[in-house]
């Protein structure tokens, strides 16, 4: 389905921050049909505005201004310690607009308050989106109407799957599980290779073997109507290779460990909140 293209002469999307993830949006963007001459960022750093210019042809600029006056949606793609300060400087030039921020723990309520506006939508999107096959959940401040919803949609839609919550506080949580998550994957692929190579494997070979598993176990786990512990039993013979394996993992309390992990990440990511959100 193509995106419903704004008009140029009158809107436009703009950036703040061009880094990773402001990339996989503009991407996805640009994929779906949306004119580059619709997209405007602003960035500070020369290395990166020439990438962006290479890459995806829009409009760079290094601070805000005029460009930022003609916005209707303003993504925020900024990290959460430099937000307070980006939002310092664009706050007189985007007024009118809807704004969709991508920054972890700052909580929508003080948006609000460094923006000027109750338009504000939250989201939690994850690396994989660089690929089209991200994960993110979003949150709307009752301030956002039905219209700003589908248009934060259709900025996030090209990079993966959403998911809308209605408790801002449940956007922690999405952090530390699919926001982090995929570390905690690149993490358990690092230990599955070191321990191919350990056992005889080369390299290449281990890197394939550990990639492949968790590529067709997770399509496996989307496409089942079973619930992963069933998959996982499926395939766990008492006695056999995959029970030794997991009764070793359980004996050292790596699934216990694995979920504090996950808390300890939620807990951050409200403590972001309270760090760099305070007034």
């Amino acid at each position: 389905m193509p995106l419903e293209i704004p008009d140029s002469r009158n809107e436009s999307i703009a950036f703040i921050g061009g880094g990773n993830m402001a990339s996989a949006l503009i991407g996805g963007l640009l994929r779906r049909g949306l004119p580059a001459s619709c997209i405007q960022v602003i960035e500070p750093f020369a290395e990166q505005s020439a990438r962006l210019v290479q890459q995806f042809g829009v409009e760079v600029s290094e601070a805000p201004g005029a460009v930022l006056q003609r916005a209707t949606l303003v993504v925020w793609a900024v990290k959460p310690q430099t937000f307070r300060d980006a939002a310092a400087q664009c706050r007189a030039h985007a007024q009118g607009a809807l704004h969709l921020s991508v920054a972890a723990g700052i909580r929508s309520g003080t948006l609000a308050g460094w923006l000027g506006t109750e338009r504000i939508v939250r989201a939690m999107p994850n690396t994989p989106a660089l690929i089209g096959q991200g994960m993110t959940a979003l949150y709307a401040r009752p301030g956002a109407s039905e219209a700003d919803r589908l248009a934060a949609e259709r900025v996030v839609q090209p990079t993966g799957e959403l998911l809308w919550l209605e408790e801002e506080t449940q956007l922690d949580a999405v952090t530390a599980l699919s926001g982090s998550g995929p570390a905690y994957v690149f993490y358990f692929i690092e230990a599955m290779v070191q321990a191919g190579i350990e056992m005889g494997l080369s390299s290449a070979q281990a890197h394939r073997l550990a990639v492949g598993t968790f590529v067709g176990a997770s399509a496996l786990a989307k496409e089942a109507a079973e619930p992963p512990e069933v998959l996982r039993a499926r395939v766990t013979s008492k006695g056999g290779t995959t029970h030794a394996a997991l009764v070793s993992m359980e004996e050292n309390g790596v699934k216990a460990l694995f979920i504090e992990a996950m808390h300890a990440a939620r807990e951050r990511a409200r403590g972001m909140g309270d760090e760099f959100g305070s007034a």
